[in-house]
């Protein structure tokens, strides 16, 4: 009996149901940590809410990409990793505007927002868990989301250092390693989406 491709509509489906709950967790989180690092005068907190922006632009391209042919994936995946390597040099310069600049990060707000974050990519993983092998767009989904736990922790960390040292330093520190990590991540989304193409033979 012919496949009616009733199999392929059903990941379908179930990605872009997974898509469309990581997208409304980043949006969120987005919004509230970067009006809290805002407030809370910390670097660290806002290069870890444009990190959340950054995966809901993903999380928004790859919805738009699921079912769609190989080259759109490669595509959308390609422009998700130009714009995270924008917003990692904006977050370098902000915290280099800070670091001459001066500021007073508050502690207590970034271990709790860093501790809401960190509860926030936890589920983010737990949902992309079963679709991380899959195409470019899910890899890069999953690569986006083990990162933002390892900069919420660093933010949980700088946030009591901040209240042991009183110094503004470690909030620097994180901001900067956070930044770094988004670069790192659009310049890996960028070359998975070149091996891609390569491997496929379709242009990008």
């Amino acid at each position: 009996m012919a496949d009616c491709g009733c199999n392929i509509e059903a990941t379908d489906d179930a990605q872009r149901t997974t898509l469309r709950w990581v997208l409304a967790i980043n949006a969120i989180m987005f919004a509230t940590e970067f009006t809290c690092g805002i407030f809370a005068e910390s670097t660290g907190l806002v290069a870890d809410s444009l990190d959340m922006l950054a995966d809901a632009s993903v999380y928004g391209i790859s919805l738009y990409a699921v079912g769609r042919s190989v080259s759109t994936r490669q595509l959308a995946a390609a422009g998700s990793g130009l714009f995270q390597l924008v917003l990692g040099v904006g977050v370098l310069v902000e915290s280099g505007r800070r670091f001459f600049y001066g500021g007073e990060p508050v502690g207590v707000t970034m271990i709790a927002m860093g501790s809401i974050a960190l509860c926030a990519n936890v589920i983010c993983l737990a949902l992309l868990a079963k679709h991380r092998h899959g195409d470019v767009n899910f890899r890069a989904s999953w690569i986006f989301s083990t990162n933002d736990v390892i900069a919420n922790l660093g933010v949980i960390v700088s946030g009591g250092l901040v209240l042991l040292t009183q110094s503004q330093y470690p909030d620097l520190v994180v901001g900067i390693i956070v930044a770094g990590a988004v670069v790192y991540g659009g310049v890996k989304i960028l070359t998975e989406a070149r091996n891609a193409k390569n491997h496929s033979g379709a242009s990008i």
